[in-house]
């Protein structure tokens, strides 16, 4: 199985809430991404491309083989911060 998904990574779980309160009410979760995520992929808004099941650390994992297309799920806490994550799709 294989999954698409984009991100957003901060320190903190407030402000991952905060930013998922901002996503809900219409923010642009890309645009998002590039101002606050503290991945890489930030600036491409957010975008880890195409990967399958394990490449990614486990608690991500989880959420993005089991979550619902199109909805952003969080936070979700790892060993690199909190996460925002919307899995994009999954084939």
């Amino acid at each position: 199985m294989q999954a698409s998904a984009r991100h957003i990574l901060v320190e903190s779980e407030q402000s991952c809430n905060d930013l998922k309160t901002e996503i809900e009410s219409g923010g642009d979760f890309a645009q998002l991404a590039q101002q606050h995520s503290k991945c890489p992929s930030g600036e491409k808004g957010g975008d880890l491309g195409t990967f399958s099941r394990g490449q990614m650390v486990k608690e991500f994992d989880e959420v993005v083989f089991s979550a619902e297309v199109g909805k952003v799920q969080g936070p979700v806490k790892t060993q690199f911060g909190y996460h925002l994550i919307e899995v994009t799709s999954r084939k």
